[in-house]
């Protein structure tokens, strides 16, 4: 695996730790992390990063994390795009399926995006809850 791909993945897996603790200290209760529905193969395989639940809602949670982001013109939450968006909503709507939560119960698509500076070691973090608008 290209050194790149390796460096993307490990701030990945990092901001997805940052949002946990974030979503815990606001409440949430982590349901799960990184799914996948088992029976989604090839393009159109989705995951969901984090899913969360607080005040009876669940939140499937899209995060996006950025180190060293020194072009001020591009934020994270800009990655998702359309496309992304309807793998985000199958994937959500699978698992609701799975754990036998009818669709129409409360439930949203939150996207958190994060920004890393290596040299202070924090962390910006924006909260969109209910990003991704669905029928």
């Amino acid at each position: 695996m290209p050194k790149i791909a390796e460096n993307s993945k490990k701030v990945g897996v990092m901001g997805e730790k940052i949002v946990s603790e974030y979503l815990k200290k606001k409440g949430y209760n982590i349901l799960n992390r990184n799914y996948s529905p088992r029976w989604i193969s090839g393009p159109l395989r989705g995951e969901i990063d984090i899913i969360a639940q607080k005040n009876n809602i669940v939140s499937f949670v899209e995060v996006k994390t950025l180190k060293d982001n020194f072009d001020k013109g591009f934020s994270p939450e800009q990655k998702v795009d359309f496309s992304k968006q309807r793998k985000i909503l199958k994937t959500a709507e699978s698992w609701l399926m799975e754990k036998k939560i009818p669709l129409d119960s409360k439930w949203q698509i939150d996207v958190v995006s994060v920004e890393i500076n290596s040299d202070s070691q924090k962390a910006k973090i924006r909260h969109f809850p209910n990003a991704v608008f669905y029928n």
